[in-house]
């Protein structure tokens, strides 16, 4: 046989085990899945939610074998018949030049809600296994001496995707069921996708295939970005993806090469170095790496239907694998973490004196004025206490459990991102963590845990001080100590202790963040004033336009009283006070203003108008310098209000009633009654003033940037919280931020840096650089999610910690 002939062998025998080992682990998927529905009908909901979450257990109850079967008929056909006569193009398609090969034709809704759902499902597969697809891409395409895998290659994410969806519909099941079921379907497809490959890997390696390339999958996926600044790893399978679509690369050691599944992208890969040499294979070019970087982060910020929901997937589905992980080895926890555990008493006693020992001995180090302890030392103190408790521990659930926590804290206080002086306050948590763990079963079930929320909230808020310069500062040092002195106090409350600390942290940091320090005082001041002058601003004008709606008023006048004067009544009021002798003045020049402008059909009442023109028009001026407008655009006002006085000098403009000018000016005068409450208003986004005039050698005003917002990216914005830290790229400079402040109704958003730098975003600004990936969170993924993807990969190589 020739050598491209067994080439071609070894190809074909890898995209055959790669089929099998996918139609044999469905069965698994199809089990988790039905359990999953079971869940979601225990789960609190509305009556109409919870009639649906029924309907679809019973579906699964009858169809779910029917649903294994039809994909793993799907898969044998594709195998067997190639991917290409499985199914028809479901939509419309066009050449690589742009011209339709097919009519243009009206799309159904199910099949584009298809699409959607099967490219979710491809993204949330290549989330976790495109390092595994990218060896093995590479070792396949070099097989089979060619650039690229085919667009519908068995082997890419999407096309397992797309025979999962279209089965699911073929035996009946409804797109909304698949829905409610999405983050299982994608936790348990990207787990059986990344072991296929991973087993593929193993054989072509066996069989001395490229056997260079890299296959320690956890070494490689939890490695973070060479940053001082990292957000962690959770993303960062999707930007190798993007990265791939967008002519990028990505380098990273002895299997440096183009990562993600490009989905059907035209470009292609350039091939790997002959069929048995180096995998390194070099990205797209004519890119530099900043244009790409910032390619692929607006590109996967854009991909991603709402990156709330996404996170919140992705802690779930950690969470969902870790206790299959502990399932497969105990049986019984399984079990525990349905029914509240009964704590054997022995167990309980010594947990409370590892608390006390490790408590008095940090303490009795800090009093005596020595060192403060350090990480090894915390480790190892708390390494000590774990093996006394699991040798006290009466059943193998409580010794998983309490391995499993000093995995998690483990993790915690070996990040560097958290202040030394904090992470004593973290160590002293274990202990009451592990109480609750061994007691309250939904520990390890749920990520919304009160005890979870409140190590994730207090290490968002820390995580981005850099500790060689700075501090967390006095305030929020003693403030996170007096939560754990307080959550040490009640060790018999359980949840509930954590879940009131939590709610009293987050009231601290809504007082705490605006008056960090000088610099962020006077910026959250300038902001505040900002944000309320804009608001009187909408108020002014909504009133005005309600005044004036009827009444006969020309309407360069009536522009310049909604575009102009509601601001300078806006700044005058903010400055002096909504019921000051200066506000009112100002409301006076408005009725002046409009008597001027109506009709004047006597000799007396010209006169009259060009007796209050010159101290109306110094009034005008003097206003509109108030507000902050420049000399050119007054006289551009002042142009354009002269043609509306000239109308009414030669009786073009229409005459207004003596008794409605009179009534006009009663209810300028009480303006203030008539506005419609902040809370009650719905902000038109074009009536929200341009804020970029009021920045300051104190406030940076982002006024310009960014892309396109999507309503999700809308929803993000009002959903940052407070504290949390985000790396902002502006004015080319790119540093950690921390959100400090949000307006009324979250309007307005301010972010400082640690040196003091203030910027302040209006919402949809905000979004728009979200959207951009101008503004990146610094933790793609909560603290606790990341402690427990790292016990994940110590448990996966070493599963004997769980029992001894």
């Amino acid at each position: 046989m020739s050598i491209r002939a067994s080439s071609q062998s070894l190809a074909a025998q890898a995209r055959r085990l790669y089929t099998e080992h996918v139609m044999k682990g469905m069965a698994g998927v199809g089990t988790a899945v039905l359990e999953g529905a079971r869940r979601l009908v225990d789960k609190p909901s509305e009556h109409a939610t919870r009639q649906r979450r029924r309907d679809l257990f019973q579906a699964m109850l009858t169809d779910a074998n029917k649903w294994q079967q039809a994909v793993t008929a799907g898969l044998r056909h594709a195998y067997t018949h190639g991917v290409a006569s499985s199914r028809g193009a479901d939509l419309p398609m066009q050449s690589s030049a742009g011209v339709g090969i097919a009519p243009l034709t009206l799309v159904d809704d199910d099949t584009i809600e298809r699409e959607i759902l099967t490219s979710r499902l491809a993204l949330a597969i290549m989330d976790r296994a495109s390092w595994e697809f990218t060896d093995l891409r590479s070792r396949v395409a070099g097989l089979e001496q060619r650039a690229e895998l085919e667009a519908h290659d068995l082997l890419r994410a999407h096309v397992l995707s797309r025979i999962a969806v279209d089965s699911w519909r073929q035996v009946g099941l409804r797109l909304d069921g698949w829905r409610d079921l999405q983050p299982v379907l994608h936790e348990e497809f990207a787990a059986l996708v990344e072991e296929a490959y991973h087993e593929v890997n193993s054989w072509l390696v066996s069989q001395r295939v490229m056997p260079e390339v890299d296959l320690r999958p956890y070494i490689r996926r939890t490695t973070s970005a060479p940053t001082g600044f990292s957000g962690g790893t959770q993303f960062a399978d999707v930007d190798a993806g993007v990265r791939a679509q967008t002519g990028g690369h990505q380098g990273g050691g002895p299997a440096s090469t183009v990562v993600g599944d490009s989905m059907g992208a035209t470009g292609h890969a350039p091939a790997p170095t002959g069929s048995w040499g180096p995998s390194g294979v070099s990205g797209g070019h004519g890119a530099s790496g900043e244009t790409t970087r910032r390619i692929g982060e607006e590109t996967r910020m854009m991909t991603r239907a709402n990156p709330l929901a996404r996170r919140g997937e992705h802690a779930e589905a950690v969470l969902g694998r870790l206790n299959r992980l502990v399932g497969r080895h105990l049986p019984s926890f399984a079990r525990s973490t349905q029914q509240a555990p009964v704590v054997s008493p022995k167990l309980a006693v010594a947990i409370d004196a590892a608390q006390d020992s490790i408590r008095e001995r940090i303490t009795r180090q800090s009093a005596h004025g020595h060192a403060p302890v350090t990480t090894p030392a915390l480790l190892a103190e708390l390494h000590q206490r774990k093996q006394q408790l699991k040798s006290i521990a009466a059943t193998p659930e409580e010794r998983a459990t309490i391995e499993i926590v000093a995995l998690l804290f483990q993790s915690i206080l070996t990040e560097e991102r958290i202040p030394p002086q904090v992470r004593v306050w973290f160590a002293r948590l274990q202990m009451p963590v592990l109480r609750v763990a061994v007691t309250e079963p939904d520990f390890f079930a749920t990520v919304d845990h009160p005890a979870r929320r409140l190590i994730d909230r207090m290490g968002a808020c820390v995580m981005g001080f850099d500790s060689s310069t700075q501090g967390v500062g006095e305030a929020l040092d003693k403030e996170i100590k007096r939560i754990v002195q307080v959550v040490e106090a009640y060790p018999d409350t359980g949840r509930r202790v954590f879940q009131t600390v939590l709610t009293e942290f987050e009231k601290f940091l809504e007082h705490y963040l605006p008056s960090r320090n000088e610099a962020t005082r006077k910026a959250v001041s300038l902001a505040q004033q900002v944000e309320q002058r804009e608001t009187l601003a909408i108020q002014y004008t909504i009133e005005l336009r309600r005044m004036l709606n009827e009444v006969p008023v020309q309407d360069g006048v009536r522009q310049f009283l909604f575009q102009v004067w509601a601001d300078v009544l806006a700044t005058i009021g903010v400055r002096y006070g909504v019921q000051s002798e200066e506000t009112r003045a100002t409301k006076r020049v408005a009725a002046d203003l409009i008597w001027s402008a109506s009709a004047k059909v006597t000799r007396d009442e010209r006169a009259e108008v060009i007796r209050r023109l010159p101290p109306l028009l110094k009034s005008l001026r003097e206003g509109m310098a108030a507000s902050g407008m420049s000399t050119e655009r007054q006289d551009e006002q002042i142009r354009q209000l002269n043609n509306s006085l000239a109308a009414a000098f030669t009786a073009k403009a229409a005459a207004i009633p003596t008794e409605r000018l009179q009534e006009l000016m009663e209810r300028l005068e009480t303006l203030e009654e008539l506005l419609p409450d902040a809370g009650d208003m719905s902000i038109d986004e074009s009536m929200v003033l341009d804020i970029s005039g009021h920045e300051s050698s104190e406030l940076e005003v982002v006024s310009e940037g960014g892309s396109m917002p999507t309503p999700a990216m809308l929803a993000w914005a009002r959903e940052l919280q407070p504290g949390s830290w985000y790396m902002l790229d502006y004015r080319s400079r790119n540093e950690a931020v921390q959100l400090v402040w949000h307006g009324l109704r979250k309007q307005l958003s301010l972010f400082v840096t640690t040196q003091g730098r203030c910027v302040l975003f209006p919402q949809h600004r905000l979004a728009a650089f979200l959207q951009a990936g101008l503004l990146l969170p610094a933790q793609d993924e909560a603290l606790t999610v990341r402690a427990t993807r790292s016990a994940l990969a110590k448990l996966d190589v070493e599963p004997d910690r769980l029992l001894n």
